[in-house]
C-alpha cells in the first residue's frame, strides 16, 4: 500500500472516531443516575426497576434511565417529584456528613420522596428518625453536593 493511500485512510479512520468522540465526550460527563434503574419505578412499581438507554433523560448534569416513554415522560414532567433526594447520595450517610454512593435497590420513599442508602442498616436508622434525618442530610447536601463520593 502506498504512503499516500495509508495516509489518506488514516485521516478517514480518525474523522470517523473523532466525529464518534464528541457525543462520547458529552456522555461522559453525565453521571448514570441511580446506576441506571429507573426513578420513577419505585413509585409506580413499588420496586427497583432497571431502565434502558432508549429511554434516557438528562436533569442537571445526570443521566436518568427509565423503563419505558411513560416513565420518562413523567419525570420529564416533575423531576422534583421523582428525582432521588441528595443527587442519589446515602440519604444516612447525608444525615452523618459524608457523601457516599448509595445502592439503588436499599431505598425508602417518605413524605413523597425517594431515599436510597449504601446498606440495609442505613436505611434502617433512617426510618427510624426520618423527619431528623431527612432534615440533616438536607442541610449537609449544601455543602457536600459538589464533592466527590466516599
Amino acid at each position: 500500500m502506498s504512503t499516500r493511500r495509508r495516509f489518506l485512510m488514516v485521516m478517514a479512520c480518525a474523522a470517523v472516531v473523532g466525529s464518534a468522540a464528541k457525543p462520547m465526550s458529552a456522555l461522559a460527563l453525565e453521571r448514570l443516575g441511580l446506576k441506571g434503574y429507573d426513578p420513577v419505578a419505585y413509585f409506580t412499581l413499588s420496586t427497583p426497576t432497571l431502565g434502558v438507554v432508549e429511554y434516557e433523560y438528562v436533569l442537571d448534569g445526570v443521566r436518568y434511565r427509565f423503563a419505558n416513554a411513560r416513565h420518562r415522560d413523567m419525570f420529564k414532567a416533575n423531576p422534583d417529584k421523582y428525582a432521588p433526594q441528595f443527587g442519589g447520595s446515602c440519604a444516612m450517610n447525608m444525615a452523618n456528613g459524608t457523601k457516599r454512593e448509595s445502592d439503588p435497590t436499599i431505598w425508602v420513599i417518605s413524605n413523597g420522596n425517594l431515599y436510597v442508602f449504601a446498606g440495609a442498616g442505613g436505611a434502617e436508622r433512617f426510618r427510624q428518625e426520618v423527619e431528623a434525618n431527612a432534615a440533616k442530610a438536607a442541610a449537609n447536601w449544601k455543602s457536600l453536593r459538589n464533592t466527590p463520593s466516599q
